[in-house]
């Protein structure tokens, strides 16, 4: 077994290509770096030259990538139910907590956007949103977010 070599690397990340996609979204949606969005349509390419969109390999990959983002962000909500209570006399903290009081975990949906996901996470944990609605409104809009990088990975094979 050759540790150095491209073909050992290549085997080993193709024989392990879920479990590579499920740590990276996993640590996408928490505070470390994953970039998932690279790892999936690395991925998906060559199964979508193969396949159709709608086969076992990409909608299995889509589960995967929506599952280990799902519970990256619920780790996240975790980490913010951590946070003290606080009152805060700030105008910014308190439109944003006015907000998220008003919408309440639907705002959940855009917790796949970049940077701000993550924090809208924390808040909700912070904020103590329920938490079986949070949980619904994360993994809707992660599937979303997979399902469109799917729909975007497709005029590549043209």
């Amino acid at each position: 077994m050759d540790w150095f070599s491209f073909s050992f690397w290549a085997d080993f990340w193709q024989s392990h290509a879920l479990w590579l996609m499920f740590a990276s979204a996993f640590l996408s949606a928490t505070v470390l770096p994953g970039n998932s969005e690279i790892v999936f349509m690395t991925l998906t390419i060559p199964k979508l030259t193969l396949n159709s969109a709608i086969s076992a390999d990409i909608l299995g990959l889509v589960f995967i990538a929506t599952l280990g983002n799902g519970l990256g962000s619920l780790t996240t909500y975790a980490i913010g139910r951590w946070f003290p209570k606080f009152e805060s006399k700030n105008d910014r903290t308190l439109w944003v907590m006015e907000k998220f009081q008003r919408y309440g975990s639907v705002v959940l949906l855009l917790s796949w956007l970049p940077v701000v996901g993550d924090l809208f996470c924390a808040i909700a944990g912070w904020l103590r949103l329920n938490f079986a609605a949070s949980c619904l409104f994360i993994f809707l809009g992660k599937l979303v977010r997979y399902m469109l990088l799917l729909f975007l990975s497709t005029p590549f094979l043209l």
